[in-house]
């Protein structure tokens, strides 16, 4: 894997001749949008990149983009791949793994998730502080490559303190509808149901979606510093009596992309 890692972002150094970004960031569901902001961008589809997985689900273009956002390089991950694609784990470590290998030091990751509490609704944003992880999937399973990092990584800071701190700053600032919070991940791709919904509540969790988990697990096993927004696209499952639907995430998602741009925006440029 450590090859394939290599090769992957050696093919993009090689197509790319201007001054590597430091940060990069992933789209999630209904999120996109932001990726056609950038200026003077480099584009790759997936399915050019070594080794690079491609996705499957509606709403993940699957394309790298390396150009600016609002004057400031960035790289952006247009979409990602979900387990419940049935996509091995270890894949999912690839795009963090290649971005380090591309000289990345801050990974951001979003999502589309839905809320466990009444007061965040639908088109809000959630930064994620901590997560749950239930989906059964670690993208470190099996055997430790120390060229990426340690056989037993602690998780304490995984979400990252200090990218935090400026978020709720700038939310703070700029009177975003921002909250803060747990993210729990279930493997899907159902939704869940009302007493699963009831359960995850009872454990803490805050918001619950289908990504983003193994992606920060191989983010910092590998010395990405992470951060994550939710952009929240509906009331869990038994909160509203209303069956929930992948058009609804997408619609949603791009209310709440509206919100997202904008924190953004704000938060590559103080990085």
């Amino acid at each position: 894997m450590r090859e394939k890692i290599i090769e992957c972002a050696d093919y993009i150094k090689a197509n790319y001749s201007g001054d590597m970004p430091k940060v990069a960031l992933v789209l999630g569901s209904g999120l996109n949008g932001l990726a056609e902001e950038l200026t003077d961008a480099k584009i790759f589809s997936y399915g050019e990149l070594p080794a690079f997985p491609e996705p499957t689900v509606a709403g993940h273009s699957g394309r790298l983009l390396i150009g600016k956002l609002d004057g400031t390089p960035l790289i952006c991950l247009q979409g990602r791949v979900h387990a419940y694609e049935g996509q091995p784990a270890e894949n999912i470590a690839i795009a963090p793994r290649v971005m380090r290998e591309l000289g990345v030091e801050t990974y951001i990751l979003t999502n589309a998730a839905g809320s466990l509490k009444a007061d965040a609704g639908p088109g809000s944003l959630m930064i994620i502080n901590d997560h749950i992880n239930l989906g059964g999937v670690n993208p470190l399973v099996g055997v430790n490559d120390d060229y990426f990092g340690v056989r037993f990584p602690d998780m304490l800071d995984a979400w990252n303190a200090d990218h935090r701190t400026i978020l709720r700053a700038i939310a703070k600032r700029e009177n975003l509808p921002v909250s803060e919070g747990v993210y729990l991940m279930v493997k899907g791709p159902n939704f869940e149901t009302p007493a699963e919904i009831a359960a995850f509540r009872s454990l803490g969790a805050d918001a619950v979606g289908m990504s983003t988990v193994p992606e920060c697990i191989a983010a910092h096993h590998c010395g990405l510093k992470v951060a994550g927004i939710s952009g929240i696209t509906n009331l869990a499952a038994g909160m509203t009596g209303n069956a929930l639907t992948h058009d609804e995430t997408m619609e949603e998602g791009a209310n709440a992309a509206t919100h997202l741009s904008k924190l953004l925006k704000l938060f590559i440029k103080e990085l």
